[in-house]
């Protein structure tokens, strides 16, 4: 009898062992943000892309331009150093991610304005803000799933472009910016993933 009963306590040891193995095995910490996270990463795909077409000049001439010097002081700083990276939060890093999604569809709207003001083609700054809605509306939802505050934002005031020369170089400007910014979140929202411990389709 004794030699039974040490078995079967033996054998719920196991079993309580195996039970806290299975909870702590990798899942995701957070369904609905891994879910967020999917979604948005295309959106940020589809912004390079379109950002892309912001402008219609040759590499040389966009080289040239990137040398001027820069009018767009209002844009989001994107800090991007290993040891800024390193350091991110979720929750800090969704909120200042959605901050920064919504300055840039300030600017490309306020493009937008100045290539209609010029009759220049604005279909591509129309497609670069509608993504910029897109993600904006996406990382507004997951902040609100993990019970984060949603950031009030007040819209920089920007000028009346006085040229079309000067909506060409805000182009560039605006185009080389957002391709900073699209790469840099592509690869924080998959560092978060990893963290999080996202399934992968």
């Amino acid at each position: 009898m004794k030699l039974f009963h040490d078995s079967a306590s033996f054998f719920l040891h196991l079993l309580l062992l195996a039970g806290l193995f299975v909870r702590s095995s990798s899942r995701p910490v957070n369904t609905s943000l891994c879910s967020v996270f999917a979604s948005v990463i295309p959106h940020l795909e589809k912004l390079l892309n379109s950002s892309k077409k912001l402008h219609d000049v040759s590499e040389e001439e966009v080289a040239v331009l990137s040398t001027m010097e820069h009018r767009l002081d209002t844009l989001p700083q994107i800090e991007h150093t290993a040891s800024h990276f390193g350091s991110m939060k979720v929750n800090e890093s969704l909120s200042q991610l959605y901050v920064d999604t919504q300055s840039f569809k300030h600017h490309v709207d306020w493009l937008k304005t100045a290539k209609h003001n010029h009759s220049l083609p604005s279909q591509s700054a129309e497609g670069t803000s509608t993504h910029l809605l897109h993600i904006s509306n996406l990382i507004k939802t997951s902040l609100k799933q993990v019970s984060a505050e949603v950031p009030e934002l007040v819209a920089p005031s920007l000028p009346v472009v006085p040229t079309a020369f000067d909506v060409l170089r805000i182009s560039v400007e605006l185009s080389e910016r957002l391709r900073v910014f699209g790469n840099w979140s592509k690869r924080l929202l998959k560092s978060f993933q990893r963290q999080s411990r996202c399934p992968r389709h």
